[in-house]
């Protein structure tokens, strides 16, 4: 897959395409759907490559300063995420305020007619771009019509894991995850939910404790599961190794600071200075303080039998 940043990363020569366009923050079962229409659609008009816009930062970071969402995939995953996917090209659009002031039919003539020669646009239902989100699917269309491509507006439904049709967004998804709900999240992602960073050190109690942890940093804006434990998988270059995980300010302590602690199973290495990341499979209790060292080391052993369960492994 091809990865372009900047209005004038699209190479010379680039030819006619089916083109998405959305932040696509965690690539969930909706997105998923939404990308796959533009992928067959590509294949019925002859085989064109299938080309996927997003923005960098968020918009509302620009439009709304300081309230930029919790993120879901940092942008690499979501370029790996969307190739595994079928898109040919990964465009990522810098955000800025002059960015946000373009309006909508100079939006659509500049970079979907005279870079990308779109042939047809795919969009959720409810999406809108140019200055003031003046532009809208009834818009595309219009503009589809006079420029020469079709422009279609679908609602990011997917049938879920229990057995229900749900309407999926990225915002339903960090409010499952704030409530320590990662197997809702899981459910609307289609994969466990996963917070990438690099191990750093911490103060160290859990090597104390007999439960050394790798301290993870996650990346700015990352969303972070509620305060409490969680069984779940540490991948490391392509390993996935089991893992009971710690999240909150470790309460018998005195915490001050919010981390994420993975204690990797069976496994004694030092991770130090390594790009990691932790997938959330379920939860195993929330985040309690505790009277008496001896308690705590009780409860996490309590803690990793419970892991083991939940991961199938002995």
């Amino acid at each position: 897959m091809q990865r372009w940043r900047g209005r004038d990363g699209v190479p010379p020569g680039w030819g006619r395409c089916v083109v998405t366009i959305g932040v696509f923050d965690g690539v969930h079962r909706g997105h998923q759907q939404l990308i796959g229409y533009a992928v067959e659609r590509a294949r019925e008009l002859g085989g064109l490559p299938t080309t996927l816009i997003t923005f960098d930062p968020h918009p509302s970071e620009v439009l709304r300063p300081g309230t930029h969402p919790a993120q879901l995939t940092t942008l690499a995953r979501r370029a790996d995420l969307v190739a595994e996917l079928g898109v040919d090209a990964f465009w990522v659009l810098p955000f800025t305020p002059d960015f946000a002031r373009v309006e909508p039919d100079e939006f659509v003539h500049e970079l979907l007619v005279d870079r990308l020669h779109a042939s047809a646009v795919v969009v959720g239902k409810n999406f809108t771009y140019g200055h003031r989100a003046a532009g809208d699917v009834p818009e595309l269309e219009r503009l589809g019509q006079r420029f020469g491509f079709e422009a279609t507006g679908l609602d990011l439904v997917a049938d879920g894991d229990r057995g229900r049709t749900v309407t999926y967004s990225s915002t339903y998804i960090r409010s499952c995850i704030a409530a320590g709900d990662v197997e809702a999240a899981a459910d609307a992602l289609g994969r466990p939910y996963l917070v990438e960073g690099v191990v750093v050190k911490g103060d160290q109690r859990g090597r104390e404790l007999g439960y050394p942890t790798a301290n993870v940093a996650a990346t700015a804006h990352a969303a972070i599961p509620a305060d409490g434990v969680y069984a779940g998988w540490f991948i490391r270059d392509g390993q996935r190794l089991p893992t009971a995980v710690s999240v909150g300010t470790n309460p018998t302590f005195s915490g001050q600071v919010r981390t994420v602690e993975a204690f990797v199973l069976d496994h004694s290495e030092d991770f130090y200075g390594q790009r990691v990341g932790v997938e959330f499979v379920g939860r195993v209790r929330g985040m309690e303080r505790f009277d008496s060292v001896e308690e705590l080391i009780t409860a996490m052993d309590g803690d990793v039998a419970t892991t083991r369960k939940q991961l199938g492994i002995p």
